[in-house]
């Protein structure tokens, strides 16, 4: 008699601020995905918008598939993913898909991660903007494009990743991986948080592969990209490299 095997557990980590028009579109595009044994869990940090209100409703409609995690502050992405992350190990996640909720990140891609993931020895898998096949949306504002540009060169050169798209947030990430970088240690906030992971992944040893995705401007709401975030993700790369020398 032949015992089929449980698909690994999938939990796709959404954090929102604000993404209360978003948020609907994106669950509906995930559960349409019809990807065995996947789950959302978002990751709410009080907007005032009522995204959180409308993740609790969504919940409330498929709670096998959509969990919500309730923040009572805007602390950061970074702080945001570590929490949505801890969550989904602690709930036996196999693996762990982080995207933003603004529809910039094709949904459709997942499978191609996730297979791409369990086809050989990846400790992540990055949706990519930048190797071949890769783009961005024509809407995108050239001075966005360049920032991007210049941020993932200036990355590489200073903590030599050899990954293209260096500060991409689109990921599929082994839960193996995530307990190996020591998760709840990271501390990068902000953009600097993908920064952060990749460089603890490769200090390990461990593989990161990318896919071509096409990179959408937002379809609704505001960019949190602010001056502050910016700042720390300058920094970010220097604190990593001599900071890692000391340890």
């Amino acid at each position: 008699m032949t015992v089929e095997k449980t698909p690994p557990k999938i939990v796709v980590v959404v954090p929102t601020y604000n993404e209360r028009a978003n948020l609907p579109v994106l669950v509906g595009m995930l559960m349409h995905l019809h990807v065995p044994n996947l789950h959302i869990l978002v990751v709410d940090d009080n907007s005032p918008d009522g995204t959180g209100e409308v993740a609790d409703r969504l919940a409330a409609g498929t709670p096998d598939l959509v969990g919500v995690l309730h923040r009572g502050e805007k602390d950061g992405l970074g702080r945001a993913y570590v929490a949505g992350m801890t969550r989904a190990l602690g709930e036996e996640a196999e693996v762990v898909i982080q995207m933003d909720a603004d529809l910039s990140h094709p949904a459709s891609a997942v499978p191609a991660m996730i297979e791409q993931l369990f086809a050989g020895n990846a400790g992540v898998v990055i949706g990519s903007r930048y190797v071949e096949g890769g783009s961005v949306a024509a809407e995108w504002p050239w001075h966005r494009k360049a920032l991007s540009v210049w941020a993932n060169f200036y990355v590489n050169a200073i903590l030599r990743l050899r990954v293209k798209d260096a500060t991409a947030g689109f990921k599929a990430w082994r839960a193996d991986t995530l307990k190996a970088i020591d998760l709840p240690s990271v501390r990068s906030n902000g953009y600097s948080f993908q920064v952060e992971m990749n460089y603890r992944t490769v200090a390990r040893g461990l593989g990161i592969v990318e896919v071509p995705i096409r990179f959408e401007e937002r379809v609704d709401g505001e960019s949190k990209l602010g001056v502050r975030v910016q700042i720390e993700s300058a920094l970010a790369p220097w604190k990593l490299r001599f900071g890692g020398r000391r340890r």
